[in-house]
């Protein structure tokens, strides 16, 4: 995940930016509807490769955050 699952995310993230500055300068109405429906089937994507990665870790719970150790006594 930590490869190929945040590239997607960040291109989808960028993307869908673009798309908010494109409408906001008024580009024409073919480019924002061909970039919405992209960036939609992109983020779909995106989500599913993250969700369905094979990503093993052995951190539990109660682990909770690395660097702010909580005091177990």
């Amino acid at each position: 995940m930590k490869s190929k699952g945040i590239l997607l995310l960040i291109i989808t993230t960028i993307m869908l930016v673009m798309l908010s500055i494109m409408a906001a300068l008024n580009f024409q109405y073919a480019w924002i509807f061909s970039l919405t429906t992209l960036g939609q089937i992109l983020l779909v994507f995106a989500v599913y490769h993250v969700l369905k990665d094979n990503y093993k870790t052995e951190k539990e719970f109660k682990d909770w955050y690395e660097d702010h150790p909580i005091d177990r006594s």
